[in-house]
């Protein structure tokens, strides 16, 4: 038997406004989108955007249904329209913000398993890193690199 360890590194800010004047903008997408939420069983509102390779930004917010689970996260509303509507484009960098009490405001963010799943199969897809910012209630602000480090043992490929 031998113990094995599974690390990985990120970027920490205190706040989103610290960012790169093009992530700012793709963040304050994901607010927009935010406000679109329909959340009305958890109060707990989600927007996410993401980058395409030739600098369109696309969003999406969660989707509740009171026929539990069949709501859609944010992340898997933007995720899997890019994919039905811009087979081949390159996604650069996904955002992802939230809003509500399902949280605590110091938790980090982060999205749940399923969305991680998705977020993996649309890196593999595309055979390039997808680059992932996620904005805490508390405007904390982390960057990863590659969503391959949210999900390190996913399914697939």
């Amino acid at each position: 038997m031998s113990t094995q360890n599974f690390h990985f590194n990120y970027r920490m800010y205190t706040h989103w406004n610290e960012l790169y004047p093009k992530d700012v903008i793709l963040i304050k997408e994901a607010f927009m989108a935010m406000d679109k939420a329909y959340a009305p069983y958890s109060h707990f509102r989600v927007g996410a955007s993401v980058r395409l390779d030739n600098g369109e930004i696309l969003c999406g917010s969660n989707q509740e249904n009171i026929a539990f689970p069949s709501g859609l996260c944010a992340e898997r509303v933007v995720l899997n329209y890019v994919g039905a509507n811009f087979p081949g484009i390159t996604i650069d960098t996904l955002a992802v913000v939230a809003q509500g009490e399902l949280m605590p405001e110091e938790h980090l963010l982060s999205p749940c398993g399923g969305c991680r799943q998705v977020m993996l199969e649309s890196e593999n897809r595309q055979s390039t890193p997808i680059r992932v910012i996620l904005v805490n209630q508390d405007q904390r602000t982390m960057i990863i690199e590659t969503v391959k480090d949210l999900l390190p043992f996913g399914f697939g490929k």
